[in-house]
């Protein structure tokens, strides 16, 4: 698990700076609902009016006046956005970045096969990515009961494990994709992973484009949908599929492509 560790190393600045932004903002989300509480109610009434804006953000299925509606909003954007660009990032430069960075030569000159170096990386982009989910719940679920308010567990998990499975998916897309690169694009990542955000938006705004729930993440893993209870399982399943897939691409074209020194 050498590969492996040595990732863990590599990406731990980077996990650190990005577990402390997203997780720092969604406390401090939470710690100011009190002081917005009493006039949640004229807020949401304000929402009400602006039709389109509320529905782009699932704020016409979610009491915002609620600590769980409020939540789903505020932190699950912040999760959503964070964790994602996290992941796409993470993804996107762990193949490549052997080539860009010219360590390839030296990392292949090694008894390990390609195979094991490109598993071991994979491995690792998931653990990083189950470990900042970690810390941000912590940090979510610590501010709540902080505040002195009282979430519904089963609702919240699920919604934070649709959140890890679309960063999953995310990471295992770019993984895929930076086994095509030369060297590591960070645009590419961000703008992947922005795209899929904004699609999620666009569909919530016009229902004629629900068909392309099957391409973003960010269909299943909207709080509205989840603490709604609707029915996610064909989304999840392809969306599941789909970073599968990409990751399974990666493992596969790194174990024969031409290595550029």
């Amino acid at each position: 698990m050498t590969v492996f560790k040595k990732e863990l190393r590599a990406g731990m600045v980077s996990f650190l700076i990005w577990s402390a932004a997203v997780g720092g903002l969604m406390a401090m989300c939470v710690w100011m609902y009190p002081s917005f509480a009493g006039s949640m109610d004229d807020v949401s009434a304000l929402f009400a009016g602006m039709e389109g804006f509320s529905s782009a953000f699932g704020m016409d299925k979610l009491a915002f006046g609620s600590i769980m509606g409020f939540y789903g909003v505020e932190c699950g954007n912040i999760m959503g956005l964070g964790g994602a660009f996290f992941a796409a990032l993470t993804g996107m430069g762990l193949l490549a970045g052997e080539e860009g960075g010219h360590t390839a030569e030296f990392l292949l000159t090694h008894p390990v096969s390609r195979g094991r170096i490109a598993a071991e990386k994979l491995a690792a982009l998931a653990a990083m990515i189950l470990a900042l989910n970690l810390v941000c719940f912590a940090c979510g679920m610590g501010s709540i009961l902080g505040i002195g308010e009282e979430p519904v567990w089963s609702d919240l998990l699920k919604y934070h494990g649709t959140l890890l499975l679309m960063q999953l998916e995310i990471g295992g897309v770019c993984f895929g994709l930076s086994s095509l690169l030369r060297r590591s694009s960070y645009g590419l990542a961000i703008g992947l992973a922005a795209g899929m955000y904004f699609l999620g938006v666009f569909i919530n705004l016009d229902t004629g484009m629900e068909p392309l729930r099957f391409v973003t993440p960010y269909y299943y893993a909207d709080a509205a949908r989840v603490f709604a209870g609707e029915p996610l399982a064909d989304a999840i399943a392809v969306g599941c599929g789909l970073g599968v897939l990409g990751a399974a691409f990666g493992l596969w074209r790194y174990a024969g492509k031409d290595i550029a020194a």
